[in-house]
């Protein structure tokens, strides 16, 4: 089983995330995941101030100061940059990394920060066209060992070269998101990793998954191709504490419920447990202070070392 952990790039400072680094490269940890926004979400104006690190640039970092931890996005915006140059940086990053990066990519959300930037917004259904356009284009560059020409109705590259490349095996692409008719299909098409979002109010029970997973199955049919190919994870918010005001702190205005882990080391023992026996490949972890590194420190042995 692996674990990985979601570690905030808002509202703090580089060095709070570099020690992080440093706690989950030195110990148990599979896996390092960061968000990709511009202004702290979820957009409250009095906050819009704070600190919020670019996604890749964090990421192309931690790749050069560590040795095993897998790095990748939850998940990269996609209307952010072109997804040719997103895949240039990925490449990079594969390199930086000797192979330890994945490219995990969504359809965007976040509107306020598209204002603030002076960026486009399109349409629901026009965010999931670039998005299925974009992953047909990634995968191509992934895999291809020859200049990709690419004629998209959104994006088009001509006799582009990809070098540096994928770093030994194509870097694998985790689509974002768990929308039944678009969102999956595109994984089906084009996609390496299913996550199942626990920020996004889930509830993240076997039946709930098994659903989503059977959605993917049936467009995997109907794409032709093999659903073993797909590995499963989920993001799972996070809290191991005996104190009912912080819990219910977390708790208050959010939709987690039985998406997340949230209360005493025995009750998220018992839902990492439960999550496992679902059949996932591997947690990742979200909520966890970026400020206490110990709470990392923490984490790993009284939750991890449960599984180890």
């Amino acid at each position: 089983m692996k674990f990985g952990a979601q570690v905030g790039c808002y509202r703090n400072k580089w060095d709070d995330i570099a020690n992080v680094v440093d706690v989950m490269e030195k110990g148990a940890w599979d896996s390092i995941w960061f968000a990709d926004h511009y202004i702290p979400p979820p957009g409250r104006k009095e906050e819009e101030h704070l600190t919020a690190h670019e996604g890749y640039s964090v990421s192309a970092a931690v790749a050069a100061m560590t040795k095993k931890l897998r790095i990748g996005h939850l998940v990269l915006g996609n209307t952010y940059r072109n997804p040719a140059l997103a895949a240039k940086m990925a490449g990079t990053i594969d390199h930086i990394s000797h192979g330890r990066f994945t490219f995990s990519i969504g359809a965007a959300w976040f509107k306020r920060e598209h204002e603030a930037y002076g960026w486009e917004f399109p349409s629901m259904k026009e965010r999931q066209d670039r998005l299925e356009e974009a992953c047909s284009l990634v995968r191509q560059l992934f895999r291809s060992s020859n200049p990709v020409t690419f004629q998209g109705d959104f994006y088009v590259l001509d006799d582009a070269p990809f070098s540096p490349g994928s770093f030994d095996k194509p870097i694998p692409i985790m689509v974002g998101g768990t929308g039944p008719k678009r969102t999956l299909r595109t994984l089906a098409m084009y996609g390496d990793i299913f996550n199942l979002d626990g920020w996004a109010g889930g509830p993240m029970t076997k039946d709930y998954m098994d659903h989503k997973w059977g959605i993917l199955e049936k467009h995997c049919e109907e794409v032709g191709r093999n659903i073993t190919e797909i590995s499963k994870t989920v993001l799972m918010p996070t809290l191991l504490s005996d104190d009912q005001s912080k819990i219910d702190a977390m708790m208050k205005g959010r939709r987690l419920g039985e998406g997340s882990a949230v209360g005493s080391k025995n009750y998220v023992i018992d839902r990492v447990g439960e999550i496992i026996e679902s059949g996932v490949d591997e947690i990742m972890f979200g909520g966890l202070q970026t400020e206490t590194p110990e709470e990392f420190e923490r984490f790993e042995k009284e939750v991890l070392a449960a599984f180890s």
